[in-house]
């Protein structure tokens, strides 16, 4: 994340670790992902085979350290045998409120042993398959030795069954200790994090829609059928309300923490500084009192009265809310919000985007946007600079300004079909340097290998809406776990 400045050699500011912003904007505390795990196989084993338990048990041991060890709370339901265990799992990890379940099998198991947990816990399921190294040693193994490795076995079984029981089916095959694999699986662990915060969060929607932007008008039920989320709809009053008891000192501290984490440009105008601080602080307590995870907002207004100057006041807190964990997002991009939770779930930030401009020479997207911004994605300190105008929009204030980190990209849009349904869709690429606007808004010069009016053209054609999230990193393959986790569709250009 973006955070407190140096002065390099040449005058510059850049941004330097992430230590210091979050002591200064210390994240919100959210619910912990919640993962299930259970280990399992075939009972009529053990007293074939009475060195095979004890073995089995030894890397259902290892894997189960190698979760709790992950960022997520981790509820081990132990090892089952049969299928009255299996069920006794299933009541275990229906309680624990899983947001994913992670079955290991370490031998052959019959179907009947992990459907009820599937069935009865109505989470989603990843089924692992990890034998004990690369290959057996096939001159000195015995009819034991061999079921240590024969897992893989069952899970062709355990997909049909689970697609006649019409239950989404994942896997993850390898070897105990291959790093490869446990990559895929921590992959599915982020995916988890993502349907964690969908599923728990509380979306702020404040003000009315931007006139005319039908592709931004979201059902706020939508959300609550698709993800299990909750819309909290706002008034700009609730603001005012708070914004009225704000103390100059509150507004004096807050304009002191905007200096820590802020370059502030000459243009910026102290009156419009200092109401930006203050509508900060009531934008903080807004947060707290409605226990939002996101904000998005909008207010047209008329002839500078107090809801408009409410609306141009939110740039600076929105962004000091983005980075604290709570995504903002102007022109009441509700679905945007969202795309930003997820983005901002596995640690990749997530910034309010649209297209700019298109630069044919150089084959780059030119994207950004004005207002509220995630400072995780600055490649240096963060500049406030005072408009007189917001292009647009009614008002005036201070607005947040920066480029976009160099290096890979995923942009993430949340996009919705005829039917209804929600879509992840996704693009991967890379932040180039080169000349940029210096207009008050985020900036970004974004190659993706290909012609630019033909990436518009494809990313256009999903159905994205013309604003999404651009998070750092390369999480596309991410991404579409969650989609699966969330029993959503994902489109990939």
């Amino acid at each position: 994340m973006a955070t407190t400045a140096e002065t390099e050699p040449d005058g510059t500011r850049t941004a330097v670790g992430t230590a210091a912003l979050h002591d200064l904007l210390p994240p919100v505390a959210r619910r912990r992902t919640r993962i299930g795990l259970v280990a399992g196989g075939l009972g009529t084993y053990w007293p074939q085979f009475p060195g095979l338990l004890p073995q089995l048990k030894e890397s259902a041991a290892y894997v189960a350290e190698r979760f709790r060890g992950m960022d997520a709370e981790v509820t081990d339901a132990g090892f089952v045998s049969d299928a009255q265990e299996g069920a006794q799992a299933a009541e275990l990890l229906r309680l624990a409120d899983c947001d994913l379940i992670v079955l290991f099998l370490t031998t052959y198991l019959t179907s009947s042993m992990v459907l009820p947990i599937a069935q009865r816990s109505h989470t989603p399921v990843l089924v692992i398959d990890l034998q004990p190294s690369e290959r057996m040693d096939h001159a000195t193994f015995d009819t034991g030795d061999w079921l240590a490795y024969c897992a893989q076995c069952s899970v062709p079984e355990v997909g049909n069954v689970f697609r006649r029981a019409g239950i989404p089916f994942r896997s993850v095959s390898g070897w105990l200790r291959q790093e490869s694999a446990w990559r895929r699986i921590e992959q599915w662990i982020r995916a988890a994090h993502i349907r964690a915060a969908l599923r728990h969060a509380r979306h702020g929607l404040m003000g009315h829609v931007y006139p005319g932007m039908l592709d931004v008008q979201t059902d706020p039920t939508l959300l609550a059928t698709t993800f299990g989320s909750h819309v909290e709809v706002l008034e700009f009053d609730d603001l005012r309300h708070r914004v009225e008891r704000v103390t100059e000192a509150e507004t004096r501290e807050r304009m002191a923490l905007a200096r820590q984490v802020f370059t502030l440009d000459d243009s910026v105008v102290d009156e419009d500084f200092a109401w930006g601080a203050t509508v900060s602080v009531a934008l903080d307590r807004l947060v707290e009192d409605f226990g939002l995870d996101t904000l998005a907002y909008y207010h047209r207004g008329l002839d500078g009265e107090l809801h408009e100057r409410l609306g141009a006041g939110m740039i600076l807190g929105a962004s000091l809310l983005t980075a604290r964990g709570v995504p903002a997002a102007g022109e009441y991009e509700l679905r945007t919000s969202v795309a930003q939770l997820a983005s901002q779930s596995v640690g990749a930030g997530g910034s309010f985007t649209e297209i700019q401009a298109l630069d044919f020479e150089d084959g780059v997207v030119e994207m950004g946007h004005d207002g509220p911004a995630h400072l995780a994605v600055s490649a240096r300190d963060p500049l406030l600079r005072g408009l007189g105008v917001y292009h647009g929009k009614r008002g005036w204030g201070v607005s947040v300004e920066f480029d976009v980190r160099h290096g890979p990209v995923t942009l993430l849009g949340l996009g919705q079909d005829a039917d209804g349904s929600l879509s992840f869709v996704t693009s991967e690429g890379t932040v180039v340097p080169g000349p940029l606007l210096e207009i008050g808004n985020t900036t970004s010069r974004v190659d993706f290998g290909r012609d630019p009016g033909e990436w518009v053209d494809a990313w256009s054609a999903t159905g994205v809406g013309h604003h999404w999230s651009l998070a750092l990193g390369h999480h596309a393959a991410g991404f579409r776990a969650a989609a699966s986790l969330l029993g959503i569709e994902h489109r990939g250009v």
